[in-house]
C-alpha cells in the first residue's frame, strides 16, 4: 500500500491516463477541458511525486517510459472500479430479464392473467416469455426457466409445481341448452397427448363411452377455442378452464372431476444457481400459484 504522503492527487492521475490512452498531451487536454500547458504541469507533479519519468517526450506526441506502461493499467483498473462501483450504488440500474420458455395454452390462460400480480413482487424486472411449439424446443432452448406440463420428473431440472389437473366437462351454452341428449348431439373435443383421458372420465362418471373424439387439437388453448365456438364437448383442464367458465363463455356439464397426478412446473436446470432477481421472479410465481380458487 501506498505511503500516504506518495499518494497523488486524482486530477494527476485523470491527466496521466488520459495522456498515455491517447498519446498525447493535447488529445487529453482536449479531452478533459484543460489546456495543453496544465496538462504537461499535472504531469510533472505526478512524475515528481513518484520520482520517475512516465513519459517521453518526442515532436510528435508521447510515449510511455517502461514504469509509466507498468503504472498505466493500475490506474485503469482503480478508475474502472471506482465507476463501477458508483454506478452499482448511485447509477439507474437497468431493468434485469428473466426468461421463460412455456407452452402456448398456459401462458396464454394461466400465466398472463396473473402477471400483474406477479408484476406487484418483481417490480423493476422485465418479463421475456418464448412459447414452444414442440418438445425438442425444451432442448433448444436458452431460457432460465421453462415451464413444463407433467409428473415433475424431468432428469437435470428442478421443477417446481404450479397446478394440478383437473378435468371437467365443459361446452359452450349454446351447444348445451338441451342437457338431455347432449352427448349425443355434440362430438367430443380432445388435446393429443396427456390430456386424451375421456375413457377415464367416463369411467369415473358411470357413463358409456362415446367412442374416439372426432376433433383433436395438438395445443389446449385451440380445443378451448374450438368448445367456446360450440364445436363440442371438451374435457377441460383446470385450472386452464376457470377463466372461461367465470365468464360463462363455458359451461361445466358435470361436477364430476378427474383428479390427475400431472400438471403445469416451472422448471430450471438443476445445481444452477439463480440470481437474487431470478429466486425473487421464481418466489413469485410460486407465492401466485398458491392462490388458487375453485
Amino acid at each position: 500500500m501506498a505511503k500516504p504522503d506518495l499518494l497523488p492527487h486524482l486530477n494527476w492521475l485523470k491527466a496521466f491516463e488520459a495522456a498515455a490512452r491517447r498519446s498525447s498531451f493535447t488529445l487529453a487536454a482536449d479531452e478533459l477541458g484543460l489546456t495543453q500547458a496544465a496538462i504537461s504541469q499535472q504531469i510533472r507533479a505526478l512524475e515528481s511525486r513518484l520520482g520517475t519519468a512516465l513519459f517521453h517526450r518526442r515532436q510528435r506526441g508521447v510515449t510511455l517510459t517502461p514504469e509509466g506502461s507498468a503504472y498505466l493499467p493500475h490506474i485503469q483498473s482503480a478508475f474502472a472500479g471506482l465507476a463501477r462501483s458508483t454506478q452499482e450504488l448511485f447509477g439507474r440500474r437497468p431493468a434485469q430479464t428473466i426468461t421463460l420458455l412455456s407452452p402456448i395454452s398456459f401462458a396464454t390462460l394461466w400465466l398472463t392473467p396473473r402477471l400483474r400480480s406477479i408484476e406487484g413482487e418483481t417490480q423493476g424486472l422485465s418479463l421475456d416469455i418464448t412459447t414452444m411449439h414442440t418438445p425438442d424446443d425444451y432442448e433448444a432452448s436458452e431460457t432460465v426457466f421453462d415451464i413444463r406440463f407433467g409428473l415433475g420428473d424431468w432428469p437435470g431440472r428442478r421443477a417446481y409445481r404450479l397446478t394440478t389437473e383437473r378435468l371437467r366437462p365443459v361446452a359452450a351454452p349454446q351447444a348445451s341448452r338441451r342437457r338431455t341428449d347432449i352427448w349425443q348431439r355434440l362430438p367430443l373435443l380432445a388435446v393429443r397427448g396427456a390430456r386424451e383421458m375421456w375413457p377415464d372420465w367416463f369411467a369415473l362418471a358411470g357413463l358409456p363411452p362415446q367412442g374416439p373424439a372426432r376433433y383433436r387439437f395438438d395445443s389446449f388453448v385451440a380445443a378451448l377455442g374450438a368448445a367456446e365456438a360450440g364445436a363440442g364437448i371438451l374435457l377441460g383442464s383446470r385450472p386452464l378452464i376457470d377463466a372461461a367458465l367465470a365468464r360463462k363463455t363455458l359451461l361445466a356439464l358435470s361436477d364430476i372431476e378427474l383428479q390427475s397426478a400431472a400438471g403445469h412446473f416451472i422448471t430450471h436446470e438443476a445445481g444452477r444457481p439463480l440470481t437474487p432477481a431470478q429466486a425473487l421472479f421464481l418466489a413469485a410465481i410460486m407465492r401466485t400459484a398458491s392462490l388458487r380458487t375453485g
